[in-house]
């Protein structure tokens, strides 16, 4: 078969499911509550739980880890972090206190309203995972590349999957703020180090692949370098 790309969730958490012959990857963990939505979504593909061969994170936040440790414990499904972020995904750190960059009443009662209904307090941080690096090509369905993005967080990665020509950016960038509702392509906020991010982000400037998913917004239509355009002209 092709391999598939789906997107399960929404634009304010979203989880990726790469589907292919050899089964599925999964492109970070969302919310704890965001199981029944997988495991429909992987139905309608003629999959389940039992074809997932790993869960790799773009960064330990709690909103991109939630459901990873239910199919590590239940399902041997192994889970893939940055070494940098193994603290913060597992709890031996404590998540992070930063601020946000600027806020409206709506779009962030909303955020919080999403995290709320779909489990955001009843995390459980994965008890193991599996160290992994830049530059690493983890032997999983489609085949993902590790380039590492810090600035986010000190663990941050980009995931490159050239069997679907996408690349996603986890908390990098964002394409709809969720704290202003704010369209088009910026650095997210709640980031260590924005312009470390900015930094990180030129190591993308050269791949081809024209999807870009970010961790919270649509997606972005348009190559790295288009994206990196986009961020500069706000600049």
């Amino acid at each position: 078969m092709t391999p598939q790309l789906l997107r399960i969730g929404d634009d304010i958490v979203a989880i990726h499911a790469i589907v292919t012959d050899e089964g599925v990857t999964l492109i970070d963990a969302g919310l704890s509550g965001d199981l029944g939505a997988l495991r429909t979504a992987l139905a309608g593909a003629g999959r389940s739980f039992a074809d997932i061969r790993g869960v790799v994170l773009t960064h330990g936040d709690a909103d991109h880890i939630g459901i990873a440790e239910r199919l590590r414990a239940d399902h041997g499904v192994p889970v893939h972090i940055l070494a940098e972020d193994v603290e913060l995904a597992t709890g031996a750190a404590p998540a992070r206190s930063v601020k946000a960059d600027a806020w409206r009443l709506g779009p962030a009662l909303r955020f919080l309203w999403v995290g709320l209904r779909r489990g955001g307090l009843r995390t459980r941080h994965p008890r193991s995972v599996r160290t992994i690096a830049d530059g690493d090509v983890l032997d999983l369905p489609g085949r993902p590349e590790i380039i590492a993005i810090p600035g986010h967080t000190r663990g941050s990665a980009a995931i490159r999957v050239p069997a679907v020509g996408a690349l996603f950016l986890g908390d990098a960038i964002t394409t709809r703020h969720v704290l202003t509702g704010e369209a088009g392509a910026r650095l997210a906020p709640f980031s260590d180090d924005p312009q470390m991010t900015r930094r990180s982000l030129e190591h993308l400037r050269a791949l081809p692949e024209s999807r870009i998913f970010p961790g919270h917004g649509p997606e972005f239509a348009g190559t790295a370098a288009d994206l990196l355009n986009a961020l500069d002209s706000r600049a």
